[in-house]
């Protein structure tokens, strides 16, 4: 053989190779039914790597991921948890963990939630039972510096968007939520004790929908409490009930009857506690009321979400009175 006919047979050879190499890494591949978690800790090297991925089903053969390796030297692979749940090739396997693509649930908390519906998110996103993360959530240690009288982490549960991995806990996450208020707290640059104006927010954040209005209901609760008078607010009727186990979804008589003491219809003064779980602009609106001398409210029949508010009870019969007439149009 002539020296350009084995050179020409070594280049052929070699794109051959190369050929077969490239079209070894691009091949998807699943050899797993249910969605795979793999978690790579710091340190792992490749060929650890390309080890445990070929052992959960995700590669056809640790030659594959090592050859894209090859290819890809200078890239940094990232320690995590990576899910796979659809076929995929080793390079685009390579390629999100140079990425740091790892797999983490998110939970978004609106203002207003309470600890029951947060525990039913983390139920419905499979994450762990509702009752589990009710549990942690009944221990304030967490808070406990912050505010001694706290009953429970309700009220100091954030409102946010959080991101966790598989391993998190319930009592992880509480700690990851407190800390958040905290956060918060601290933006407000206030002395005041937390208890009752986390309290009092909390009742403001159930009652108000519109923005503007949460100082006005504020100053009402403050006027209530200063005459002494019970605040008569539905939503701590609604969370005693949910504490009694016994919320069937509306407001009952007995629900106004209950003597649990969260109950603001039976209670004069704040619950010993939060009711749900506020955010910056219901506490800014209980540290700074709009001054008012208004003692009721009720919704308007508009459906606009807003309130007509009264400073006797004639009037506030008469707004009431106002609102079930629309209710029946």
């Amino acid at each position: 053989m002539t020296f350009a006919k084995a050179a020409g047979f070594v280049a052929l050879a070699a794109a051959a190779g190369a050929g077969y190499a490239a079209l070894r890494i691009s091949r998807p591949y699943s050899g797993f039914e249910a969605e795979t978690f793999v978690e790579f800790p710091r340190g792992a090297s490749a060929v650890s790597m390309a080890d445990s991925l070929a052992a959960a089903g995700v590669l056809r053969s640790r030659w594959d991921f090592l050859l894209v390796r090859l290819l890809e030297r200078r890239r940094v692979l990232q320690a995590g948890d990576y899910r796979f749940q659809l076929p995929a090739s080793p390079k685009s396997i390579f390629d999100r963990i140079a990425r740091g693509d790892v797999f983490y649930y998110e939970l978004t908390v609106p203002e207003g939630w309470n600890a029951f519906d947060i525990a039913t998110a983390l139920e419905q996103m499979g994450r762990f039972p509702a009752g589990r993360f009710l549990e942690a959530v009944r221990d304030p240690s967490a808070i406990r510096d912050l505010d001694p009288k706290a009953p429970t982490l309700e009220g100091y549960l954030f409102p946010s968007t959080y991101r966790f991995n598989r391993h998190t806990s319930p009592e992880q996450l509480c700690q990851t939520m407190t800390a958040k208020f905290r956060e918060e707290w601290r933006s407000l640059g206030t002395t005041a004790d937390p208890h009752p104006i986390v309290t009092e927010a909390s009742l403001v954040e159930k009652e108000s929908k519109l923005a503007y209005e949460r100082p006005l209901i504020a100053q009402v609760f403050l006027n209530r409490l200063r005459l002494g008078m019970k605040l008569d607010c539905d939503p701590t009727a609604i969370y005693a009930a949910m504490l009694d186990e016994r919320y069937r979804g509306t407001i009952y008589r007995s629900d106004l009857e209950s003597a649990n003491a969260y109950n603001t219809y039976r209670h004069a003064g704040l619950p010993p506690g939060p009711i749900a779980n506020p955010g910056l602009a219901s506490m800014r609106a209980v540290l700074a009321p709009e001054p008012s001398d208004a003692l009721y409210f009720v919704l308007r029949p508009d459906g606009s979400g807003g309130h007509r508010f009264s400073t006797t009870i004639a009037a506030h019969e008469a707004a009431t009175a106002q609102y079930r007439r629309g209710l029946r149009r």
